[in-house]
């Protein structure tokens, strides 16, 4: 077999060799390219940590690759091929909608935590086409729909590996071929983590369940999740199990951000002097941008990213009130934060049914308008595959000074969400923008405090976590300001987006 072709550097080539060893002993050779079935062992636990540019998404796209080509079977969250007894099985996953898109993105074929944990019932008559997408049937007949669909949905697959995906460019909507959500209730076989810095210990518990062989992958210079104590999950693991990336891999022309990342590390510096880094870095690259004031032009695709709440609320009314919008209705284009379900324990298949669509706690999502009945909306999950929904919806909008958030309008039950012009900078682990605006007196403020975490200040781990999610330009904002909009809200920028994969009219009535 042929290993995937990519340059790795000393500690990228020893940890592939790590793993190598350790999926070999599981039954799964990269290095022949042969797979064994299931040998019923304990299976076992690895982390590859570094920080942001070390070339841990090389690393893990490279041994998706190497096993897929071993014979390991993908399972992508969408749909699950029929169980063979000798088939091996890896499932690529991220905490979250946006960082499994970032994944996508890079050609990586992730999915969420969520939507491996619980599985689709297809229509039977559906299914067959979900069966020969996957290879494991003929070419189906199926009333109703054209032979010019089933190509279509045929040569989108082939691109895309995505059976929803696939089936709406045929023409259907997630109503007619996804029948109900189920928890898994058999376990895969090799689990690829990417943003494990963000895993809590119930999801991991969760995954190791499902998942006899793990490959976590963190950054051990991120925010730990809340409520663990500034410990990430990787922490609990013994020494050998954690492979360490040293090396730093920019691209062709080196990375002002990345730079500025890594500059954290030094002991020594000061926020004085990281703000003087950042402005030298600024009049040197316009990659990084030193703001007189938040850009909220910007805030309605990529959120200004702060410490505080009480910040977090100011700059959200803020760019309400610049935009004219009304106190008791969203406009069309207004982002917004998912806060979790309300809904109680006996509508659980509802649940699920919302969150398989995207709707977990922590996804970005844009209001696109009113839904059809009282209550409802319309609205694009930011990363879903198919991100247009429609569903109850309970909208908060927190307001200075008040501890009850004014709700323009609301559901009986349903998905709860924030605004989302502005977040909490440990709300942002796990995505990225190609523009992030980062709140800097906010920063100020936290290294005034003097707190620290896992032994390094607050303030840098807050600054580290933020201009990481920078793609490609970083606005360090200095003061508390706000510009006026160079246009109004819109939702044209999503209209490119897959053909909608929303509840039918009866279950809106039902969810």
């Amino acid at each position: 077999m042929s290993l995937p072709s990519v340059t790795f550097s000393h500690d990228q080539a020893d940890a592939f060799d790590r793993i190598a060893e350790a999926l070999a002993s599981e039954g799964v050779d990269l290095v022949e390219g042969d797979t064994r079935p299931p040998g019923g062992g304990k299976g076992r636990v690895l982390a590859v940590t570094g920080k942001a540019g070390s070339g841990k998404t090389l690393l893990l796209s490279a041994i998706s690759q190497a096993a897929q080509e071993a014979g390991v079977t993908l399972i992508s969250g969408d749909y699950e091929p029929r169980k063979h007894k000798d088939r091996r099985t890896l499932a690529i996953l991220a905490p979250t909608n946006k960082a499994a898109s970032v994944l996508r993105l890079r050609g990586v074929p992730a999915t969420t935590i969520h939507r491996i944990l619980y599985t689709p019932v297809y229509d039977p008559e559906y299914e067959k086409i979900a069966e020969w997408l996957a290879g494991e049937g003929d070419r189906p007949i199926i009333e109703g729909l054209t032979d010019a669909a089933l190509d279509r949905a045929f040569e989108f697959y082939q691109t895309n590996k995505s059976v929803p995906g696939a089936l709406a460019t045929a023409g259907l909507r997630g109503s007619d071929f996804i029948t109900g959500w189920k928890r898994r209730d058999d376990p895969l076989d090799i689990g690829l983590i990417d943003e494990a810095s963000m895993l809590d210990d119930k999801q991991f518990d969760d995954l190791r369940e499902i998942f006899p062989t793990l490959l976590l992958f963190g950054d051990p210079a991120q925010l730990a999740p809340v409520g663990q104590s500034g410990q990430m999950v990787f922490d609990r693991l013994a020494a050998p199990q954690v492979l360490h990336l040293d090396r730093v891999h920019r691209q062709d022309a080196d990375n002002p951000i990345l730079d500025l990342a890594h500059a954290l590390a030094d002991p020594a510096l000061t926020f004085e002097d990281f703000e003087q880094m950042i402005r030298d870095q600024a009049q040197q690259d316009d990659r990084v941008v030193w703001a007189q004031r938040v850009n909220v032009d910007l805030m309605a695709r990529s959120p200004v990213l702060v410490w505080r709440n009480v910040t977090r609320i100011r700059l959200l009314n803020a760019f309400r009130r610049v935009h004219d919008a009304p106190e008791d209705a969203l406009l069309p284009g207004e982002p917004l934060i998912c806060d979790g379900l309300e809904l109680p324990l006996k509508h659980r298949k509802k649940r699920l049914d919302l969150e398989a669509r995207g709707l977990i706690k922590g996804a970005q999502v844009v209001y696109l308008g009113p839904g059809s009945k009282p209550g409802f909306s319309r609205l694009h999950v930011v990363g879903a595959e198919s991100p247009q929904v429609s569903a109850a919806s309970i909208v908060k909008i927190e307001k200075p000074d008040e501890e009850e958030p004014f709700i323009p309008y609301a559901a009986r039950m349903g998905a709860t969400f924030l605004h989302g012009a502005a977040v909490t900078i440990h709300k942002a682990q796990g995505s990225q923008w190609d523009n992030v605006q980062v709140f800097a007196p906010d920063l100020f403020a936290a290294a005034r405090v003097g707190r620290s975490e896992a032994g390094q200040p607050l303030w840098k781990r807050l600054a580290y976590v933020a201009i990481t999610r920078a793609e490609t330009r970083l606005h360090w904002v200095v003061r508390n300001m706000l510009s006026r909009p160079s246009y109004p809200l819109s939702v044209e920028d999503l209209r490119v987006a897959p053909a909608p994969l929303e509840l039918s009219a009866d279950q809106e009535a039902e969810t």
